[in-house]
């Protein structure tokens, strides 16, 4: 007969102690040799830190071969050419600043690098001092260092002071780590147009461009490059404020960031444009991000404000300094001869070369024949590009890119690395690549790496003035 009171008892079946007969409320608990259940606390902090791994896990495969590739390409390219500058050895004959010194690294932060350390160690002195007896001659003002902006010799002096390295060291490791957050930057602004497989086809080439010898050296084309790609990949993702900051950042790297800061305006107009377009048409209703439609208009426009403010301040600054507003553009015609000429000095380049003359200014034959041919390029690019109808940032900051660099009288064999920062002119032939097989791809880059080591790095630095 079953017992009322213990219709609804719980059951204690299968535990071991209960089952021997003793009795939960007067036996001590059963030490079963299993550790106590973690406490909240634990596996929220367990939870996390899993979290982080897998984060950290999925980042490495997203950019390890990005990061893998262009560093194998580079590190193929870089020996090359240290080994042709330790075969020809004839840096050791030159000045230490103009292309000289005791090793042949030391190449590396000749010429405008020696400038970038007396400005990371001594700072800026902006001044236009006439050279005694110049009378109308091309260089009429002693060379200074304000002619070079600030960005890259402020983090070269900062790293020095966190690691201990010397400005050279410093300077090297600052352009290193820039080339590779440069790829990473290509890769995406590429993949968003072609894929993944082209945006890693845009890295590699990125590593042996004409050009390409400078972004492993003691100069600001790799901060540059890294700081607009990245600017252009957040107007493609709308992120405006982010595009403004950096832009700005651009702007205290190179002078070439004119063209970028009119690239992030025209995309913002754009946006704006349309922007109002759909307030017109839906009202204050939130977008499809939740954010209502007349905020998003503000961004853009604080973006505008942001983008030109380190260009103009430095240029303010500089002519303060002189008591000339337009003292920079006068030290830059009157110490380096580099002027906006409309394109002169480019028509009186490709109207010698070809017939065999190099009676133009400022000629290093071999160095202009890769000019040259870095310009062929571009020209023959640049339609493949604007076939893919890419965003306009990308589309209006090539064009004014090249505009710039051909309407310029300058070096021309330095054409090469002027156009860099042109990246977007990658694309359409990475778009062409991703069809390519993994092997055929790396052996492809591998051979043009074999192949930078000269074209891209000795002939700039050795065969003509980087």
């Amino acid at each position: 007969m079953n017992d009322p009171s213990l219709a609804n008892a719980p059951s204690y079946e299968g535990n071991g102690p209960h089952a021997e007969g003793r009795s939960p409320a007067t036996e001590p608990p059963y030490d079963t040799g299993l550790p106590p259940a973690p406490s909240p606390s634990f596996l929220s902090l367990t939870s996390a830190a899993r979290q982080r791994w897998v984060r950290l896990c999925r980042a490495a495969e997203h950019h390890g071969p990005v990061l893998a590739l262009y560093g194998a390409l580079k590190l193929i390219g870089f020996c090359v050419f240290m080994y042709l500058l330790d075969s020809s050895g004839d840096f050791r004959k030159k000045h230490p600043r103009f292309g000289g010194g005791a090793h042949a690294w030391d190449v590396l932060a000749t010429w405008d690098g020696w400038w970038y350390q007396q400005i990371a160690a001594h700072g800026y002195h902006p001044a236009l001092v006439p050279v005694p007896g110049a009378g109308g001659g091309l260089i009429t003002i002693e060379g200074n260092s304000a002619a070079f902006f600030p960005l890259y010799p402020a983090l070269m002096r900062l790293v020095s002071s966190c690691t201990g390295l010397g400005l050279f060291g410093a300077g090297l490791l600052v352009s290193v780590a820039a080339s590779f957050v440069a790829a990473l930057a290509i890769h995406a602004v590429t993949a968003r147009i072609g894929g993944r497989r082209a945006g890693l086809a845009a890295a590699g080439l990125w590593a042996v461009w004409p050009g390409s010898g400078m972004e492993w050296s003691g100069y600001s084309e790799s901060l540059y490059v890294a700081l607009a790609a990245w600017a252009c990949y957040a107007v493609m993702r709308h992120h405006w404020i982010t595009a403004g900051i950096l832009t700005c950042a651009t702007g205290l790297t190179r002078p070439t960031a004119t063209a970028l800061i009119a690239a992030l305006t025209v995309a913002a107009l754009l946006a704006i444009h349309r922007q109002r377009q759909e307030v017109r048409r839906w009202g204050d209703a939130p977008g499809p991000d939740g954010k209502k439609r007349r905020a998003t208009v503000l961004r853009p426009l604080v973006a505008v404000a942001i983008a030109p403010l380190g260009l103009f301040g430095y240029l303010g600054w500089v002519g303060y300094r002189m008591g000339d507003y337009g003292g920079y553009f006068k030290l830059q015609e009157g110490a380096w001869a580099h002027t906006f000429d409309y394109g002169k000095h480019t028509l009186d380049v490709f109207a010698s070369l070809p017939v065999g003359h190099f009676d133009y200014l400022f000629a290093y034959p071999y160095e202009d024949l890769i000019g040259v041919g870095t310009v062929l390029l571009a020209l023959i690019v640049l339609p493949l590009l604007l076939r893919l109808r890419p965003p306009a940032v990308l589309v209006v900051h090539t064009l004014l890119t090249i505009a710039l660099v051909l309407g310029s009288q300058q070096i021309f064999g330095n054409i090469s690395r002027y156009l860099l920062p042109a990246f977007p002119l990658f694309i359409p032939c990475a778009v062409a690549m991703r069809r390519l097989s993994t092997p055929v791809l790396c052996t492809v880059l591998g051979i043009a790496a074999l192949a930078s080591g000269s074209y891209a790095g000795y002939a700039l630095f050795e065969l003509g003035v980087p």
